[in-house]
């Protein structure tokens, strides 16, 4: 009966060596493993924007310091953050008769916001065109282009009116009429101030990263419309304006269906995927 006890006291001796070494070896383990991959910069533009859009809607603009949070990253972004190099077809893509075709590249759409690209080669023109209820930030990622916007003028009678002419066009005031190159800060445009109808037009080739929050949505009212804009002095319909003024201003008539001085051709974005958690 002793010897027995001894083999079994000796016995449970080593069974709890051989359970301390196993855990001490799967803590080993747990401590070699690597960390997590640090998100792609895609990716936490993705994350922030669903995030400050979440209870957004038309009309309704992120807080101040969520607006600053998505800038930031925008702020930085460069074209190898999404796959781009201005060696790509995108940026040769001229016809012989014609407007130069632009390129466009969707990263992600859902009903409170979505990310494009506007891939644009020399000369190539995104007519004006406005953003109804919508929250932008627009990140030019390499090149250089021309940007020109516009505000609504409001009827000083009525402040719920815009200013029209006799021809149903309506006033608007210049916000912004500037040759923007890279590196350059995002622009942002709200609802109903910071230049919601503007133009783009391509002085070299270039690449132009777009949030938009709500997106277009036409069963919603928000669809895209474009403009003419025509000078001042043509038309001076019911608005009276201090001298040096006019040339801040123009008519914008709205017009007909898609314009056909703009080819925008749709293909896949082949950067770093983005995972919707």
């Amino acid at each position: 009966m002793g010897v027995d006890r001894r083999l079994a006291d000796r016995k449970g001796k080593e069974e709890a060596a051989a359970m301390e070494k196993s855990k001490s070896a799967k803590k080993s383990k747990r401590r070699q493993k690597k960390s997590p991959p640090m998100p792609t910069v895609v990716q936490r533009l993705f994350d922030t924007c669903k995030e400050i859009f979440a209870n957004c809607g038309a009309d309704v603009v992120p807080a101040p310091e969520d607006i600053e949070r998505l800038r930031a990253i925008l702020d930085v972004m460069k074209p190898e953050d999404v796959g781009l190099n201005p060696n790509l077809q995108y940026f040769h893509n001229v016809v012989s008769e014609g407007p130069p075709v632009i390129t466009y590249l969707p990263l992600y759409e859902c009903p409170k916001f979505s990310i494009c690209i506007f891939c644009m080669p020399k000369s190539a023109v995104i007519p004006l065109h406005n953003h109804p209820g919508m929250t932008v930030f627009s990140k030019i990622l390499f090149g250089s282009m021309h940007i020109k916007s516009y505000d609504w003028v409001n009827n000083p009678q009525n402040s719920n009116e815009t200013v029209r002419n006799a021809d149903g066009a309506r006033l608007a005031k210049v916000i912004t009429d500037d040759v923007f190159k890279v590196p350059c800060k995002t622009s942002i445009l709200y609802p109903a101030a910071g230049g919601n109808m503007h133009r783009f037009t391509a002085v070299t080739s270039c690449a132009v990263l777009d949030v938009l929050g709500p997106p277009y949505t036409k069963s919603e009212g928000r669809d895209c419309a474009y403009y003419n804009d025509l000078p001042y002095l043509s038309s001076s319909g019911d608005a009276v304006l201090a001298a040096g003024e006019h040339e801040r201003h123009a008519w914008l008539k709205e017009r007909v269906g898609k314009p056909d001085d703009c080819f925008v051709l749709a293909a896949e974005y082949k950067g770093p995927k983005i995972v919707d958690h």
